[in-house]
């Protein structure tokens, strides 16, 4: 007859069992839904090669090809503040944008000079939210990012 372990060791071994069981759904359920940056890009057809330059490089951790992404002027609105001018683009993505996950969920709009995206943005460390980032882009580069909660 085989015996079960009763008492404290009874207690430890199930909570060994839960845990490995806890960890193998996580790392299951984290690869599931971090999708590298290739896979973002596939995800969703369609998206605009400004827009995807400016994915590409969140995701590539690629400071100077964001900042590249924009014209010279070109203006961020995030959320309320207003962000102009590479140079302050730069330190606002040095410090708010690189290290972070964005990945397109959908287009939400198209219009002749540029998109509307769903986005799931989630800075370093974070599960992150769902927003809209609304691009309008000239001559291959993005003149204005309005970036909104979802």
């Amino acid at each position: 007859m085989t015996s079960f372990p009763t008492g404290l060791g009874a207690l430890v071994l199930g909570s060994l069992l839960l845990l490995t069981g806890c960890s193998s759904a996580r790392e299951s359920a984290g690869s599931a839904t971090t999708p590298s940056a290739a896979a973002s890009a596939q995800a969703v057809q369609g998206v605009g090669r400004e827009a995807m330059a400016y994915v590409d490089a969140v995701n590539g951790g690629d400071l100077d090809a964001l900042v590249a992404s924009f014209a010279e002027d070109a203006q961020i609105v995030d959320v309320s503040r207003s962000i102009r001018g590479r140079a302050a683009i730069r330190e606002w993505a040095s410090n708010e944008v690189i290290g972070g996950r964005l990945t397109v969920l959908s287009i939400a709009q198209e219009r002749q000079d540029g998109q509307r995206l769903l986005v799931r943005w989630a800075p370093g460390g974070s599960d992150g939210w769902r927003a809209h980032y609304d691009f309008t882009w000239a001559n291959g580069k993005i003149v204005k990012a309005d970036l909104q909660y979802a």
